[in-house]
């Protein structure tokens, strides 16, 4: 087991009730599982996302923290949260990483492996996840 890693798993979804196809605009949630899988307790600090759309329009998002939080791992504990973004066509890509600090001092980024926004034509589709 490495000493320092969290692990990322995505779960996208489309909202209809928060798109306007018409006008171009796709709305997206996604639920996010940080589960620290190293030897040490680490926090999350930061997040840094790249948004792409399907007419290749790409959005970096950085910040401090998820949904107002930095939260502090403890080995074999996990952190949940939704966020959400929108898109100018009905399907898209996010990836990204989470900046992280050890207990210790050590910081080691998590990788936020790349996923699929798609909205199934604007009827309520469902988004899927590329392993």
């Amino acid at each position: 087991m490495p000493k320092y890693q969290f692990s990322v798993e995505v779960q996208p979804r489309f909202l209809p009730d928060q798109s306007e196809p018409e006008r171009g605009l796709f709305g997206f949630a996604y639920t996010v599982t940080v589960h620290n899988t190293g030897e040490v307790a680490a926090q999350l600090i930061s997040r840094h996302w790249i948004i792409s759309d399907a007419q290749g329009h790409t959005e970096e998002v950085k910040g401090l923290g998820v949904v107002g939080q930095q939260p502090l791992l403890a080995p074999g504990e996990a952190f949940q949260y939704t966020s959400g973004c929108q898109l100018r066509t009905s399907g898209g890509t996010m990836h990204g990483s989470y900046f992280c600090v050890a207990e210790d001092g050590e910081r080691f980024e998590a990788e936020i492996p790349l996923f699929v926004l798609d909205a199934g034509g604007a009827d309520g589709g469902t988004a899927r996840v590329l392993h």
